[in-house]
């Protein structure tokens, strides 16, 4: 049986925003560094998606990832501006989160272009950007989830599958190569 050695199904982005989330530096309180995290991967996912688009040359992908962003972020900030409901930290502007509802459209875009290999791990991400905005006290579960919900329905609406090349590494204990493949 070969093992595969899925390039296309790790991204660094990933890696580096966990990595540098659980090195945070000492001295700050558990939820300063879980708030601290979901901050940095709100930008780390979307320039993952861009990113993904980039690596495989999918300027399709990337109109299709822009237009779910546009939607996603206008109908927040709409919301917001138009609710303007009270933050649990006394703020203004909570619902929806716009932390949330920016992951997991980039979850839901990287989940329906590039398929599961990518979703399952920005979804988990993405849900992790949620929580952290509960946590830090700066929204609701209502909040979260409304937002989740809009980044999810934008870009399930806006993104088509790939339908292009794949390139991936293949090793077992006798041979190793390169493996190309089209959607057709």
């Amino acid at each position: 049986m070969s093992k595969r050695l899925g390039l296309s199904r790790c991204t660094p982005v990933f890696g580096v925003a966990i990595v540098f989330c659980l090195t945070a530096t000492p001295g700050i309180k558990a939820s300063d560094t879980i708030a601290s995290a979901g901050d940095i991967l709100q930008f780390a996912l979307p320039i993952t998606a861009a990113g993904l688009t980039l690596a495989y040359w999918d300027g399709q992908g990337a109109v299709q990832f822009g237009e779910s962003a546009a939607v996603t972020l206008g109908v927040t900030y709409g919301l917001k501006y138009t609710v303007n409901e009270t933050r649990p930290n006394g703020g203004h502007q909570s619902f929806p989160s716009a932390h949330t509802s920016i992951s997991f459209s980039s979850a839901e875009f990287m989940r329906k272009r590039y398929g599961w290999g990518y979703g399952v791990p920005a979804y988990a991400l993405a849900s992790f950007v949620a929580y952290s905005r509960v946590e830090a006290r700066e929204h609701y579960a209502h909040d979260v989830i409304a937002g989740a919900a809009i980044g999810i329905a934008s870009s399930y609406i806006f993104t088509r599958p790939y339908k292009g090349w794949h390139v991936q590494a293949d090793a077992d204990g006798r041979y190793w190569g390169i493996r190309l493949s089209r959607s057709l």
